[in-house]
Parts: structure tokens; C-alpha cells; sequence
């Protein structure tokens, strides 16, 4: 035998439908949420498909569907399942050549595992779930990078309307202590306001790690 299991993904679920050999499908297709809950039971329904195909461990084949596939492919990882991710083109040309022109997430599951019997399809490389996980963190961090990019150079515009003299104050312009003064005194009138005391010792407040002498340097800059 040789078993395959289709994977229609969506986002948050998939519907399932599994072949024991070519031409012989093996039950209806059902849907399982990818939750830890809906995740067990397409392992048990694996599990299912190997003890009925005398222990060999069913294949599993889905479309690359982006971060929506990811929850499953994690979990065939960690249980040690072979899968296949199939470039959407290709199984998108295998349907348009079947008669029927009807599109649902059950048929399309079960022309998945169709597919895999009529194609020479390699198995997917593993890249590991660390390496999965690395490679969402440095989405991640980028958008994030990206987005501070974006909120510093809109301070700067900000600064330059309405206190250009605060440029140069600090030696990093960002840096916690600078973003602390600038937030209690936010234009030169506030600063001006206060007394060097009052503002040296708010400094030294804020920088603990710092000197006097080096808040009223801080002090005379803004004057």
C-alpha cells in the first residue's frame, strides 16, 4: 500500500481526506481546526491510516498556502510525518483538468491526494522547527525594525517644527534618557521655564549613571 493523506489548508483549518492506495480513498473528508485539540485528532486519524496500511506511514500533501500552513507543518515535523508541499500552480493545472469544475475544500483535498499518485512529487526538506521558528523572528524583527525607522523620522520632522534646538543635546537622540527629558519638557519654552537646578536635578534623576557635572553640560546645550 501506499497511503496519502490531502490537507485542503485554510486559515485556522483544514479539511482532510485520505487515500489507502491509488484509487481507493478511505473514508469522507472531515475538517480539523489547527488547534491543539483539532492537530491530535488528525494524528490519531494518521495513526488510523497506518495500522490499516499494514504499518507504513502515510504520506501527507498540501498546497503551500503561506503562514496559514505553517501550524500543520510544525506539528508533522515534531510527529516525524513526510509531507509534501505542492506549489499551488500545479495542483490548480491538475484540477482544471478533471470534468468536475466545482471547487470545495473537500474536493480539493481529495484531488491532493489524487495528485500524488499521478505526479512525481519529492518529499518536502525538513528545515527543522528552530529554523522555522528563526525564520518568523526575522519577519518579525525586521517589522519591527522597519516600523522604528519609520517613528524616528517622524520625530526628527516633529523635533524641527516645534524644538530644533534639542538636535545635538544628547548624544543619541533616542536614547532613554534623552526621550524621558524630551517627554516631560517637550519644547525650549518648558525647558526655559525651569530653573538649572530644577533641570540638572531631573537629569541626574533620570541618569542615575551619570555625573552633575555631565546633566549641566545637558543644561547649557539647551540654552
Amino acid at each position: 500500500m501506499n497511503p496519502v493523506v490531502g490537507l485542503d489548508v485554510s486559515k485556522g483549518e483544514s479539511q482532510v481526506q485520505a487515500f489507502l492506495d491509488k484509487g481507493k480513498p478511505y473514508r469522507k473528508s472531515f475538517s480539523i481546526k489547527h488547534t491543539l485539540d483539532g492537530l491530535d485528532s488528525l494524528l490519531e486519524f494518521l495513526r488510523d491510516i497506518e495500522n490499516l496500511a499494514d504499518g507504513k506511514q502515510p504520506s501527507v500533501i498540501l498546497e503551500s498556502t503561506g503562514q496559514y500552513h505553517m501550524p500543520v507543518i510544525q506539528f508533522l515535523e515534531e510527529q516525524q510525518y513526510v509531507y509534501i508541499i505542492v506549489n499551488p500552480l500545479i495542483s490548480h493545472r491538475a484540477r482544471s483538468t478533471n470534468l468536475r469544475k466545482v471547487k470545495t475544500d473537500a474536493i480539493d483535498a481529495y484531488h491532493l491526494c489524487e495528485l500524488y499518485y499521478k505526479e512525481e512529487l519529492e518529499p518536502y526538506k525538513k528545515r527543522g522547527i528552530q529554523l522555522l521558528n528563526l525564520r518568523n523572528l526575522t519577519r518579525q524583527q525586521e517589522t519591527v525594525s522597519s516600523t522604528a525607522a519609520q517613528i524616528k523620522l517622524q520625530l526628527q520632522s516633529i523635533l524641527d517644527q516645534v524644538f530644533p534646538e534639542y538636535r545635538g543635546v544628547f548624544g543619541n537622540l533616542y536614547s532613554k534618557i534623552s526621550l524621558q527629558i524630551l517627554s516631560i519638557y517637550p519644547t525650549s519654552e518648558e525647558v526655559l521655564s525651569v530653573s538649572e537646578s530644577d533641570l540638572t536635578g531631573k537629569i541626574a534623576e533620570l541618569c542615575t549613571t551619570r555625573s552633575e557635572k555631565w546633566a549641566k553640560k545637558g543644561k547649557a546645550k539647551k540654552r
